[in-house]
């Protein structure tokens, strides 16, 4: 058969535009390499746990209507106050504001485990999901924008990306700590992109890959490449950074003091 005749692959449905999208913020990781403190998600960023951010971040989104917050499993209580002291729930497990819901569930031992649990809460009328890392509070409204409409134009699921400005070289893990590396490649930097989130889904696919994949993953949309589905990316965006290291939190510092004064953020 000719590649003229050959079928072509079937498009998955597209999620109509007015299908709710909700957004699922697993929290309940420590973050050890930000240093000794509370889990990363609370520690304050501009005198505002940073947690608080990444939820305003991705309830700015006319799109969002719900946001399932997962917290330490011993925490529930404590995020569900500290929503509540920023008057964003006002119920026994969550609440609404501005026409969006939140709701505050407890986490598992992994990452892996609290998006799944995360995702069980949220209700079966929401087609796309949104999953999102506490620690990136600032990322724009436009590239959570961006996701949900590259889910609802028929993506299964769709990551925000940059380009690499540093060279990646490919190295045989060193055996101790601080020991020298063979490299072993330089892969091409063109084809390369450092991901971000919040990453989206179609609720179908991000639930057949928690059901599917079993072993531990670094984000979702690599739950999905399992799969064998496409995943797509959207621009990200510089300020959608991840806070991992003491430093990373002293530039969040300087990105939020800059737009306070630009823009009363």
């Amino acid at each position: 058969m000719s590649d003229e005749s050959r079928p072509s692959p079937a498009r998955p449905p597209l999620a109509p535009a007015t299908t709710p999208v909700a957004a699922v913020i697993p929290a309940a990781g420590r973050g050890v390499r930000l240093g000794p403190g509370a889990p990363k998600a609370l520690r304050a960023l501009g005198g505002t746990p940073m947690l608080i951010h990444a939820v305003h971040s991705l309830a700015a989104s006319r799109h969002v209507s719900l946001v399932v917050v997962v917290a330490p499993a011993d925490g529930p209580a404590e995020v569900k106050s500290l929503l509540d002291a920023h008057a964003l729930t006002g119920g026994p497990t969550g609440g609404s504001r501005g026409g969006t819901d939140f709701v505050v569930v407890p986490g598992g031992d992994t990452r892996q485990e609290s998006v799944r649990l995360g995702l069980a809460a949220v209700p079966p009328e929401y087609g796309v999901v949104l999953v999102h890392d506490a620690a990136r509070p600032l990322v724009p409204v436009d590239t959570v924008d961006g996701v949900i409409e590259a889910v609802r134009d028929g993506a299964p699921a769709v990551v925000p990306a940059l380009p690499l400005a540093d060279t990646v070289k490919e190295v045989e893990p060193a055996t101790e700590p601080g020991a020298p590396e063979r490299v072993v490649a330089t892969p091409e930097r063109a084809r390369l992109r450092a991901v971000q989130t919040p990453q989206g889904f179609d609720r179908a696919t991000l639930l057949r890959a928690h059901e599917t994949v079993t072993e531990d993953v670094t984000d979702d949309a690599s739950m999905v490449e399992q799969l064998g589905l496409p995943v797509v990316t959207v621009p990200g965006h510089e300020e959608a950074f991840k806070v991992t290291r003491p430093l990373d939190l002293v530039l969040a510092e300087a990105v939020l003091a800059r737009r306070r004064l630009n823009d009363g953020y």
